[in-house]
This record gives C-alpha cells, sequence and structure tokens, in this order.
C-alpha cells in the first residue's frame, strides 16, 4: 500500500513540485493539500494520512503550532517540516514540538522522497545542512537542556551523537556493528530517559547539552 501525503505550503508551485516528484514514485501517493496551517489540520484529521509535509511559515496557523496540534491530537500523522531556514529558531522550536523530519525547500528531490519514506517507516531525516548548521549554532549558543531521567551509558551517548549527526538507523548500526533491531532499543531507551518524543527530539537533546563536543575533544584527544 502506497504511503499517503498531504502537502501544506501557502505556494501553489512549491505543491505542484512536490507532488511531481512524490507522485513519480510508486510506493508514494500525495492524497491531499493545503495552502494554511489551519486547513492542513483540517485535511489531517479527515484523511488521517502518514505523512504530512508542513511548511513552517504558512497563514492562519504556522508549521510550528501545526507540528504541535498534529503530534497531540494525531500521533499515527508524520510530520516532517520543510523551511527556507531563515529562521533556526522556528527550527529549534518544531523539533521539540515532535516533527519527525527536517528539509530545505531547496533540497534534491531523492532527499524529499528519503525523508517521506523515513517518517512513514517510523525513522526520521535532517537534511545535512540544516543539522550542520544547528550544531554550530548550539556550540556557539549553548542552550540549558533537562538532565537525562537516568544517566545515559556509553552505547547510548555514542547513538545519540550518530543521531545528532544526521545517521538512519541502518547508519548508525553500521558505525557501532550493531543491528537495525538493537538501534530501536537504544533509541527506546534515549526517548525515556530524555523524555522527548522521538529521534528528533533526541538530537535536539544532543545539540544543547554539548555531547558531540565532548566526543570529538575526547577523540581528538585519543589521536594526539
Amino acid at each position: 500500500m502506497a504511503t499517503r501525503i498531504i502537502l501544506a505550503d501557502d505556494q501553489a508551485s512549491i505543491r505542484m513540485g512536490f507532488r511531481r516528484i512524490l507522485d513519480a514514485q510508486p510506493d508514494l501517493q500525495v492524497v491531499g493539500e493545503a495552502d494554511n496551517g489551519v486547513a492542513a489540520l483540517q485535511a489531517a484529521r479527515s484523511m488521517t494520512p502518514d505523512v504530512l509535509l508542513a511548511d513552517i511559515r504558512m497563514p492562519e496557523m504556522d508549521g510550528l503550532q501545526l507540528t504541535c496540534e498534529i503530534t497531540r491530537s494525531l500521533p499515527s500523522v508524520r510530520v516532517v517540516v520543510v523551511t527556507t531556514f531563515d529562521l533556526d529558531e522556528y527550527v529549534y522550536t518544531a523539533l521539540r514540538e515532535g516533527a519527525c523530519g527536517f528539509l530545505l525547500k531547496r533540497s534534491r528531490s531523492a532527499v524529499l522522497v528519503e525523508a517521506v519514506r523515513a517518517a512513514a517507516a517510523g525513522d526520521a531525516m535532517i537534511s545535512p545542512e540544516i543539522t550542520m548548521r544547528l550544531l554550530s549554532r548550539f556550540r556557539q549558543e549553548r542552550r540549558t537542556v533537562p538532565r537525562p531521567g537516568e544517566p545515559l551509558t556509553p552505547r547510548e551517548q555514542e547513538v545519540a551523537r550518530l543521531v545528532a549527526e544526521g545517521l538512519t538507523n541502518s547508519d548508525i548500526g553500521a558505525e557501532l556493528f550493531i543491528s537495525a533491531g538493537t538501534v530501536k532499543t537504544h533509541l527506546a531507551r534515549l526517548q525515556k530517559k530524555l523524555n522527548v518524543r522521538n529521534r528528533v527530539g533526541i538530537a535536539a537533546w544532543v545539540w544543547g547539552s554539548g555531547l558531540v563536543d565532548e566526543v570529538h575533544q575526547s577523540a581528538s584527544g585519543e589521536s594526539d
């Protein structure tokens, strides 16, 4: 069965371009469109798609509020946020609200397709450009993040770091020589310990905690 998608963007040309790319895939189907956040929420409630592709800047209800409403009232619908990336704070807020992925509007067609498929499979994908820009910002402007409910094990720290660097479950498994099932187990434990909704929340916590910097400094010291 094809993954059912709703497109939410106030620009008709963007929706048309995304529809053309996604409908060309045999396993993906655009079932609805909306030009504002309120209409997108109504469409999601009536159609219950697998994935909602949402712009951050929309009239009536922006993508941040839409993401929040969807994750709270329709948890089965995965939200992938699309941004021109001129508002970093919006991206960070959406991370905390439970978005399952982030794309730049100028991303390649293959990246768009991969992000939708990842979201439908319960995974998440963040454009590498977004990952690196957010990571750079968080290094410069350290944020206060809650302490974990329980200390993270060394392996959980490794998994969390790789999530923050934008790796998929299969990539993490290959990097750490563990199975995809084991990766999912670690992610579930991390979500519970960090009190976040998904892997994107894990990434946000890592960026704010400085864990990536600590690991990189440790690796640099070992190589000296």
